[in-house]
């Protein structure tokens, strides 16, 4: 469990319960209307401008990575690495099974293309690179689909607003025209708040927090590259580990000695 990511989330609920609440009138926030024109005017304007399954995968991928801790660290990814190296160096029989027990799924799949002897050292690391630039550019387009989004709430909640405004300017007219002026204006601005508090709340900060996830792991691919080029090269364990700590910064890097001969090691 991410604790961190979910406490802050819940503290943001919270804050936001907390003004809802302390306003005195919380019943005046929960206007069907409002909730009707910039929920399901978003969902509607994002399924007519984007493919709904693709939002809908990111979306548990966002989950999965506001709730759930990481697998693996990039220190013992770069302990597989080496053991993988050592491994395919010596021949040993049981490389095959080493490859099948990774955690990361990109390293597995260039694992097993290097073990398929198909294609030379050249053309395995061409590859690899030109997989990582797919996958970063369809998942940088699928981020900028959710800033994208998370410009609607605001608008339909404007939409909302500018509804209400027109009933209550046509009300004017009448002998109670003057008292009803308040309560139907703050109505139609619950409409303004709720496309805000779901643009700089929800969209907003999944896509943020999505950008961040696909950067780091575009870099942690580029370190397996790195890895299997080094493995194809049968490089040192004690180089190859200091060629990978490139790839972190200097409270992330580890040892040449855990990372070539304690599994359970971490960086310092």
């Amino acid at each position: 469990m991410n604790f961190k990511s979910l406490a802050a989330f819940l503290i943001a609920v919270i804050v936001l319960a907390v003004t809802v609440l302390g306003s005195g009138d919380a019943e005046k926030f929960l206007d069907g209307r409002a909730i009707l024109i910039v929920v399901g005017g978003t969902v509607a304007a994002g399924a007519i401008s984007f493919q709904v399954d693709r939002i809908l995968v990111m979306l548990r991928i966002f989950g999965r990575s506001l709730l759930a801790r990481d697998q693996s660290t990039n220190v013992e990814l770069i302990d597989k690495i080496v053991k993988i190296s050592e491994a395919k160096r010596l021949g040993a029989a049981d490389l095959r099974a080493l490859v099948e027990s990774c955690n990361d799924h990109f390293l597995k799949e260039a694992m097993e293309l290097v073990l398929e002897g198909v294609l030379e050292h050249e053309r395995i690391i061409k590859v690899l690179h030109e997989r990582i630039n797919t996958m970063y550019e369809r998942e940088c387009e699928e981020v900028i689909q959710f800033r994208t989004i998370g410009r609607y709430p605001p608008a339909f909640g404007l939409i909302g607003t500018t509804l209400s405004m027109i009933t209550l300017l046509a009300k004017l007219g009448g002998s109670e025209g003057q008292k009803v002026i308040g309560p139907a204006m703050a109505i139609g601005l619950v409409a303004t708040f709720y496309g805000l508090v779901l643009s700089n709340m929800v969209f907003n900060p999944i896509s943020e927090r999505l950008a961040q996830a696909t950067r780091r792991k575009k870099n942690k691919n580029l370190m397996v590259v790195e890895g299997i080029d080094l493995i194809l090269q049968k490089t040192n364990p004690v180089i190859l580990v200091e060629e990978l700590n490139s790839f972190l910064p200097p409270h992330e890097r580890t040892a040449w000695k855990p990372a070539s001969a304690d599994p359970d090691a971490r960086a310092a």
